[in-house]
């Protein structure tokens, strides 16, 4: 077997693949071009689309170059894949913006200066806003049928449900496959790679490029991937794991990590580091909670870079030890203003946007959650004063797992 399928597999990123003996002998002979798509949906990618990020590293890692599809004209319609209703539809400016974050974000992940495996990023409003209604239907769409479109999962859940499904997102598989014509011909692109849910999708374009100029392309696909808990990856009952530290620090993208169930361990360190397979099958006799600190560190050194991991490491170890008030935890500032008016614990909670809602904070106060410098507040009209601030900061603590640094202007 091709050593990229091998180690693809060996991490737990198969699922499915077309024509999987071709292209196995067609990546033994030469280095190709691949693509993975990103719909601009929202200013930040979360670690739901980690894998898929990790799929361009291992493409790279194996000399082979990413080209990364950002779905500028794609976002305009909305995938219904997965989804119960239609997409909201942003503006041309929200997702000229999103694209530039993600495209930044995905340059932390991937290596930028090698030529020979440099991502190649894309737009596919670049190709898809001149297009001629009439030309299209008849060069394109004349190579799918209505019978094959309404038995793929996309669109068969949404009808079996009896939920709205608009033309618009009807016709977003037709627009998919056509993206991956495009870079075929303009790129000699011959992989598509995308989420098991994605396959109806990826298959059209393999068809559509064989019946348009008879090439071979090929489709690969990765598995849904969900926390030991049944939850879906990149959702906690806090909200998405960001993969921008103007959403999600690193300490908390460092915690998330720590903080995975024990029998997530293994596979997420095969999945999300780039750790030697070998060597992960040497750690099965280490203490988990080593292990889970590894992850961690490995995790978010790829995204934050190595000083912010070992900074949230240590903050971890402050926050734990009460030996200190945590000058490494990640930190919110407030005015000395709002101390001069004596605000209460419920204020400072709602200023540090640890939670917004003073009854949830109540209930956590009644459940001994709350501390301040390690002391566990039990009244919620505790006053914050000056004198809780030493060096002009203290720490913020709601349960075992969630502190912060408030610091004063």
């Amino acid at each position: 077997m091709n050593k990229f399928l091998k180690e693809f597999k060996d991490r737990g990123y198969f699922y499915q693949c077309t024509s999987e003996h071709e292209l196995s002998n067609i990546l033994n002979k030469e280095k190709i071009k691949a693509y993975i798509g990103f719909d601009c949906t929202a200013e930040s990618l979360h670690v739901g689309s980690l894998l898929q990020i990790m799929c361009l590293r291992l493409l790279q890692k194996n000399g082979h170059r990413p080209i990364v599809l950002l779905g500028g004209g794609t976002t305009r319609i909305g995938d219904p894949s997965g989804k119960d209703k239609t997409r909201k539809i942003l503006s041309e400016q929200e997702i000229e913006k999103n694209i530039k974050n993600i495209k930044n974000i995905l340059k932390k992940f991937l290596d930028n200066d090698d030529p020979n495996i440099k991502p190649i990023f894309v737009n596919n409003f670049t190709w898809l806003k001149n297009l001629n209604y009439i030309s299209f239907l008849r060069d394109i769409g004349k190579h799918f049928t209505i019978n094959k479109m309404l038995t793929f999962d996309s669109v068969k859940l949404r009808l079996d449900r009896e939920q709205s499904l608009s033309y618009m997102e009807f016709n977003y598989m037709i627009l998919q496959a056509y993206d991956f014509l495009e870079l075929n011909k303009k790129e000699n692109c011959v992989l598509q790679i995308g989420g098991s849910d994605q396959w109806g999708n990826i298959v059209n374009g393999v068809e559509l490029i064989k019946r348009y100029s008879n090439n071979q392309t090929f489709g690969l696909t990765t598995p849904l991937i969900t926390l030991a808990s049944g939850a879906k990856m990149g959702k906690t009952e806090n909200g998405a794991v960001w993969l921008d530290e103007k959403f999600l620090s690193a300490y908390d993208y460092w915690q998330f990590w720590r903080n995975i169930d024990d029998r997530d361990v293994f596979k997420f360190l095969k999945m999300f580091t780039d750790i030697d397979i070998s060597e992960i099958e040497k750690f099965k006799k280490n203490n988990i909670n080593e292990l889970k600190i590894l992850l961690a560190n490995k995790t978010t050194s790829l995204l934050h870079g190595e000083k912010a991991a070992k900074n949230s490491e240590m903050a971890a170890k402050e926050a734990f030890s009460g030996n200190s008030l945590g000058s490494n935890l990640p930190s919110v500032t407030i005015s000395s203003k709002n101390i001069d008016k004596k605000i209460n614990i419920l204020d400072l909670i709602l200023l540090s946007k640890l939670e917004n809602s003073k009854s949830e904070i109540r209930r956590l106060i009644k459940g001994n959650a709350i501390k301040i410098n390690d002391n566990s507040i039990y009244d919620e009209k505790f006053i914050i004063d000056h004198n809780l601030f030493k060096e002009n900061y203290l720490k913020l603590s709601i349960g075992k797992k969630r502190h912060i640094k408030v610091e004063l202007n």
